[in-house]
């Protein structure tokens, strides 16, 4: 295995390696750029000395690429580093990247900065152990979701509850005195008598609050050692239910997963409702629970909100308490 600047020379065994890398991040289609316009780019990187490409037995296994940015002439940018699925956890990448940190030291540079997505969790990895750290987030919004959201209205309240596996009321309530004060102050907190073996819960930060109900199913789930559901029509549009076991959050559902921002399809389908476990944690028929528990990509798509909730939670045997 070699390392040797790039040259213009070098396009197409470029272009292959670089058609290889985009097809491997298949990221969104509004980012999606043609060889043509990266090379404009990229080619300015190899004039400036800042394009390394790595070779064995003559056949191009890798690449990096930087830029010094004119306004900026104390950062190394990194813009492309790639290697060859065969060649991964040889040591490769961290040459390439040693390489051209080399290059630019020699020139006075004393930072390197990169770009990284954050579902590449290897790279992620690979850059932390070089000393990499988060200085700034690249955030994405469709347009028509942020004109609608930016049009000055105040965000629509969100409403939810929390049902507990046990008929000992009591129990709910200790837990709750000696938890909620810990994590915010709470304006109303009702729990009520259990049904179906389930005790329910009403509270005021949780309604305002989504990571605070999050906490608080999880402590109750710990604490009791009972499964915990946790309901919530959020912005009055979307539909969230919550599943924990044993201290654990186990599932989660949004009824629009793309609602607050594009996903990448893993994500998105991870959002999607798991028959299997809340069969398991509510005794819930799977069958239906896939047929009610359903995602759409708008919530016009789907029956509104509190109509929604009320008929996953029957499903489960549980009536989600949110008429407010």
């Amino acid at each position: 295995m070699s390392i040797r600047p790039a040259t213009e020379t070098d396009h197409d065994a470029l272009e292959r390696l670089w058609q290889q890398f985009q097809k491997e991040l298949a990221g969104p289609e509004f980012l999606a750029e043609t060889w043509e316009d990266a090379w404009r780019d990229l080619s300015a990187h190899v004039r400036e000395g800042l394009a390394f490409v790595s070779e064995s037995d003559g056949e191009a296994t890798g690449f990096v690429f930087a830029t010094v940015p004119r306004e900026l002439p104390r950062l190394c940018h990194v813009t492309d580093l790639y290697v060859v699925p065969a060649e991964r956890r040889s040591g490769l990448a961290r040459a390439l990247m040693r390489t051209v940190l080399e290059a630019v030291d020699s020139r006075g540079v004393d930072h390197v900065g990169l770009d990284v997505r954050l579902d590449n969790a290897p790279a992620l990895a690979f850059y932390k152990r070089l000393g990499f750290v988060p200085w700034e987030y690249f955030l994405t919004a469709a347009v028509q979701a942020a004109l609608e959201r930016s049009a000055g209205e105040d965000t629509r309240p969100s409403a939810g509850s929390l049902h507990v596996q046990t008929d000992d009321e009591a129990a709910v309530e200790r837990a709750l005195s000696q938890f909620l004060p810990r994590i915010g102050g709470s304006a109303h907190t009702e729990v009520f008598p259990a049904q179906n073996g389930w005790v329910a819960i009403v509270d005021e930060l949780c309604d305002r609050d989504r990571s605070a109900q999050r906490r608080v199913g999880t402590e109750l789930s710990d604490r009791l050692g009972v499964p915990v559901v946790a309901f919530a029509v959020e912005e009055d549009a979307v539909v969230r239910f919550l599943l924990f076991d044993t201290g654990r959050m186990v599932d989660e559902y949004l009824s629009v997963p793309t609602y607050y921002g594009e996903l990448n399809k893993a994500d998105e389908l991870s959002l999607a409702a798991n028959p299997t476990l809340v069969a398991r944690l509510t005794g819930a028929d799977p069958a239906r629970v896939r047929a009610v528990a359903r995602v759409a990509s708008a919530p016009a798509e789907l029956p509104p909100p509190r109509e929604l909730v009320a008929q996953i939670a029957a499903v489960m045997g549980l009536e989600a308490r949110i008429e407010r």
